[in-house]
């Protein structure tokens, strides 16, 4: 194994919140970047940068936080505990993870109604998540451990999805409409 590689562990092994923080935001910003590469479009840096900021100040902590606390307050890897945790993650993570990062996005790209692209966006993005995630971690809370899981996966989750969402708006020509702040 590489030495840099071993130095990497070391140093998530000692310090996994801000690892975590900044692995999460790497790859949050890279679901933005994906996207954009995608859609066949020219590199967007500065979405890309809203994306990151959003990571890196809320999103990348906030799951750090969470996946802690939820691990804490329902410990286990029994059916039983994983279901909960499921449910509870769903239930109240989901919601909030989605609405920051809407209104996270619409403050940065300095929207006169920044609770505009949560409100049209949010019930699909919810849903999309509901039918897909807990199957997703339901994999992750079984045999890994708590500091994995926020990376493996939260770590491009919504970003491949929400960055989606903004780049069809922009590519329809929402942000010219509604004052050209992208």
């Amino acid at each position: 194994m590489a030495s840099w590689w071993r130095a990497l562990v070391r140093a998530a092994q000692r310090h996994p919140w801000p690892t975590n923080v900044v692995l999460y935001t790497t790859l949050f910003s890279a679901g933005d970047a994906l996207q954009q590469r995608l859609r066949g479009g020219p590199a967007d840096w500065r979405q890309t940068g809203r994306v990151a900021t959003v990571a890196v100040t809320f999103h990348a902590n906030f799951n750090y936080v969470w996946l802690y606390l939820l691990e804490r307050a329902l410990p286990g890897r029994t059916p039983r505990a994983i279901l909960a945790k499921l449910v509870c993650d769903q239930a109240v993570r989901g919601p909030v993870a989605v609405s920051a990062f809407y209104t996270g996005m619409s403050i940065l790209q300095r929207k006169d109604d920044i609770f505009g692209d949560l409100k049209k966006k949010f019930w699909n993005t919810y849903l999309t998540g509901l039918m897909y995630w807990p199957f997703v971690q339901g994999r992750s809370f079984c045999p890994m451990q708590m500091d994995a899981i926020t990376l493996i996966t939260n770590a491009i989750k919504w970003p491949v999805w929400g960055c989606k969402e903004i780049n069809n708006m922009a590519a329809a020509g929402y942000f010219q409409e509604v004052g050209g702040n992208t």
